[in-house]
């Protein structure tokens, strides 16, 4: 059986429409079973009640992302990291217009996610092999566990979360997809369903093949009605940036003056 993981849906919610429909499609033909999600179901788009009422009536179990436990908890910033004053001052407009936007059930939903999740393929009563759901890192969910941490971290990771060799742990967080092993573990950053920051505007998620072990790890991009998502951006008060990152998956390159 595989488990199809998502992550970081940010509000789009035909992103997440096209993703669950890719994940049907491929139920029987790739034994495909259940579906989780992996955190950071709300900001940056104007679609957070639906987007979360739609995770729920699907029954996806999840846990927290940084988004989602700032949210529900009042906190004063969104905990996301900024490289730039600009990209800081959007990050606080879409914290406020979430926070000004979201429905109560909505907020309530999102306090009630867990901060991790693990998955025993062969039933409860077995140890191993072991899949553990993080938004960030075993640790925070504010952490960015990017491609180019050393071994050592992962290594530190995995036995923060007591992992051992031939179990996985997914995370999201980052937006850009990437996997390897380190010490027998798998590590697979599952990318973002909503907003891409690897340079490809479409979706992405994970199917991971589970069973007496940990098999083979799939990386999904489906195409979505991305000219949807940017004109629902340019229709609320969130900036237009946020539709011109959708495109360009990621910051938009400069335009360079001749």
């Amino acid at each position: 059986m595989k488990y199809a993981l998502i992550s970081d849906v940010h509000s789009n919610l035909p992103a997440l429409e096209a993703v669950l429909a890719d994940i049907d499609d491929r139920r029987e033909r790739d034994d495909v079973g259940a579906v989780y999600h992996l955190g950071d179901l709300v900001g940056y788009a104007p679609w957070p009640d639906e987007v979360v009422s739609l995770i729920r009536e699907r029954g996806i179990r999840g846990i927290a992302g940084n988004y989602d436990s700032t949210v529900a908890n009042d906190y004063k910033h969104c905990g996301c990291w900024a490289d730039s004053a600009h990209a800081e001052e959007l990050s606080h407009i879409s914290y406020g217009w979430t926070r000004e936007h979201i429905a109560p059930q909505t907020k309530r939903a999102l306090w009630e996610l867990p901060f991790r999740m693990d998955l025993r393929p062969r039933g409860s009563h077995t140890s191993r092999p072991q899949i553990t759901l993080v938004h960030g890192a075993p640790t925070l969910n504010t952490l960015y566990w990017t491609e180019d941490r050393s071994d050592s971290f992962c290594e530190k990771m995995a036995k923060t979360a007591g992992l051992k060799d031939g179990d996985l742990i997914a995370f999201g967080h980052t937006h850009k997809p990437w996997t390897r092993e380190v010490a027998g573990v798998r590590f697979v950053n599952t990318g973002s369903v909503g907003k891409p920051k690897d340079g490809d505007w479409r979706a992405s998620y994970v199917l991971v093949e589970a069973g007496e072990k940990i098999g083979q790890v799939e990386f999904v991009r489906v195409e979505y009605d991305l000219e949807k998502a940017m004109d629902g951006i340019r229709r609320s008060e969130l900036p237009d940036e946020f539709a011109d990152q959708l495109r360009a998956g990621g910051a938009p390159k400069p335009v360079k003056v001749l």
